[in-house]
């Protein structure tokens, strides 16, 4: 009974393409048989089955993560409800994107409203425009200023070459800035020294399809790169009554990333560039494109110092013909200098600077004025870990952020952590966090022209958080893994629509105010060397008001549509004959408004490595029902199907 990956092996990849995009799919078949062959990163087998589970369950705990305190620690002493998508989740789960991967983390709320659109937070106030998830990819933060959120269908890079994905929920403001609000995710990508040689993947299935080729090598001793192309295509979803939604689409992928190392200094470039189309009702396809370049350069000074300076460029297209179109430049500088301070005290500080120029194009139905925006973005963060005695750490931070809108911001975050040894890691904090105006919040017009009927706010503030947690970790033996947090937050100056003095326009302003509160946890299991099962559990209460001087005719609602409970698991098992057998389940509760009614989902994957360097592997999705919706308000809400995709995979 042998697993599939190494640990510093393979990894499997996501790709798809549709008829539309056979053109892309060809390309990389050809591409990959002028390739040639190199050194192999081969889908490696482990000596035994039991390798999977060690570093699913003992290992887990010592991997080191660096999104908690910007300083690599090891997953059991981060004091933080955090949770790691590890690589080889990732590789057994066979999703095909990034927000699809996301629903591994039992503390994230994922739900997908139509064929490229999904709605993802954690800690409530879920919709399309979710606006307190702060995302990063390599470090590089992907929100956009024009609603403070993420367009998911841009979010992507080859699957097969993610080492980790940290995902936070809570408040991470003192180190990651404005719009960490409710959580932090950092997509972690594998460094190219050990993506060498060629990795090829082609799939497809009755809603999708794709193929992808990367290929890495070495420049010299000290140097090495990988490249990837990628193309995938969706059909259309439908709704209840059995239409078309009219919303298939698909992207095409190039990127690549290149590492330097010598003694104490590593340096690393990072670019992607891509372009697709989304399908709409009644006017020509929507078209999304993009590229960034992305340099890091890290310095290990004596005594364990170390200093880190990053900067990249980010572009990104939108197009929505009869809604409105976008072109975002965004420039970005940060520095962070870590260091010990009389053996007690760990410090990290730094600071950043980012620039982004934001030109719309107006279309009848809405508008942003002036169409044209500068917005600048400045801080200063430290954050002292200190030794108060053996077992017991204090850590205090503050960031000071200047945005274009509110001007000073200040972000403070305690946290002590009891390390308990065998007995798990005792943890508490108290944080405040802020949610910058957007650009949707201030200059927002429908119509584009008066007399208007919604207006943005001119004097919209920050939304603001106290946020109170209490959480503990342990690996009571080394087959059994469980965490928990509870929280407590204090939201003041949420978003309102409120009526002007003549009715209309209606403009928004901070009229909302509350506190939720909940409980997470999740544990893992190794029952047998060759089967492990893990689940999850989330508990959210709302308890949101309008002020007494709002009259928001939409009422609290317009604040996110969050299920109360929701509960996952998963079982993962190493067959004879190199097959591999996984579930997950899970079933969300009902959402409240709009009604989106609750249901259960079953996920499946068989495997099998049909050689060392082979990989044949069939995944079933949502296979207790015909179809279902996750999101959105009927009739036209779109409902996901069951499906199937079926991949092979091959190393070179």
């Amino acid at each position: 009974m042998n697993a599939v990956v190494c640990r510093d092996g393979a990894t499997r990849t996501a790709g798809r393409s549709a008829g539309r995009l056979g053109r892309v799919v060809g390309v990389l078949c050809l591409a990959l048989h002028a390739a040639g062959v190199g050194a192999a990163d081969t889908v490696a087998k482990p000596t035994s089955a039991a390798d999977l589970t060690r570093l699913s369950i003992e290992e887990l705990a010592d991997i080191e993560i660096s999104s908690v305190s910007k300083r690599a620690e090891p997953l059991a002493e981060a004091p933080a409800s955090v949770y790691v998508i590890t690589r080889e989740q990732i590789r057994r789960y066979g999703a095909t994107s990034i927000p699809e991967i996301l629903r591994l983390a039992p503390n994230l709320q994922v739900a997908r409203v139509d064929s490229s659109q999904y709605a993802i937070t954690a800690r409530g106030f879920n919709s399309t425009t979710a606006n307190k998830l702060q995302v990063l990819i390599d470090g590089r933060s992907v929100y956009t200023p024009l609603f403070s959120g993420v367009f998911w269908d841009v979010q992507d890079t080859l699957i097969a070459d993610i080492d980790r994905i940290e995902v936070i929920s809570g408040p991470g403001g003192t180190l990651w800035g404005s719009n960490a609000v409710n959580g932090v995710i950092n997509i972690i990508t594998r460094n190219s020294r050990d993506t060498l040689g060629g990795l090829a993947s082609i799939g497809g299935g009755p809603d999708n399809s794709g193929a992808s080729i990367r290929y890495g090598a070495k420049l010299g001793e000290e140097t090495t790169y990988r490249a990837y192309a990628k193309g995938f295509g969706r059909e259309n979803t439908e709704t209840s009554s059995g239409a078309s939604a009219r919303d298939s689409w698909g992207k095409g992928q190039l990127g690549f990333r290149m590492d330097w190392a010598r003694a104490g200094d590593a340096l690393m470039f990072d670019g992607a560039g891509y372009n697709g189309a989304i399908d709409q009702r009644g006017n020509d396809d929507k078209s999304i494109s993009g590229a960034h370049l992305l340099g890091r350069w890290n310095r290990t000074l004596q005594n364990q110092s170390a200093i880190q300076l990053q900067a990249y460029y980010d572009l990104t297209k939108r197009v929505y013909p009869g809604t409105f179109g976008e072109v975002l430049q965004t420039f970005d500088i940060d520095a962070q200098h870590r260091f010990s301070l009389g053996g007690r005290h760990d410090l990290v500080w730094g600071g950043g600077y980012r620039f982004s120029h934001d030109h719309v194009d107006n279309e009848p139905v809405l508008a942003f004025f002036p169409a044209r925006r500068n917005l600048h973005l400045a801080n200063l963060f430290v954050q002292d870990t200190i030794s108060l005695a053996e077992r017991l750490e204090l850590t205090l931070g503050a960031k000071l952020e200047y945005n274009s809108y509110t001007r000073f911001e200040v972000q403070p975050n305690a946290r002590l952590a009891w390390n308990l040894r065998e007995y798990g890691l005792l943890w508490s904090s108290i944080s405040r966090a802020v949610r910058t105006p957007s650009r949707l919040d201030r200059e927002l017009f429908a119509p584009s022209s008066a007399p208007f009927l919604l207006a943005g706010g001119p004097d919209f503030k920050s939304e603001t958080l106290i946020a109170y947690e209490i959480g503990y970790r342990v690996q009571p033996v080394p087959a059994v893994t469980f965490s928990i947090a509870t929280f407590y937050n204090v939201y003041d100056d949420l978003r309102s629509i409120e009526p002007t003095a003549g009715g209309l326009p209606f403009v928004i302003d901070n009229k909302m105010e509350g506190s939720t509160y909940g409980v997470e946890m999740w544990g893992s299991y190794r029952v047998f060397d060759w089967w492990r099962v893990s689940a999850g559990y989330n508990y959210l209460n709302k308890n949101l008001r309008l002020k007494r001087d709002s009259a928001d005719p939409t009422g609290v609602p317009g604040a996110g549509n969050d299920p109360e409970h929701q509960f996952s698991a998963r079982s993962a098992m190493n067959l004879p004959y190199d097959l591999e057998l996984d579930f997950a389940l899970r079933w969300i509760d009902r959402l409240p408004a709009p009604n989106v009614p609750s249901y259960v989902a079953l996920d499946a994957r068989l495997g099998w490595h049909m050689s060392k360097s082979t990989e044949l592997s069939l995944a079933g999705y949502n296979l207790t029902d015909r179809r279902h919706p996750e999101f959105g308000g009927s009739p036209t809400r779109s409902e996901l199907p069951r499906t199937f995709y079926l991949r092979l995979r091959w190393s070179f």
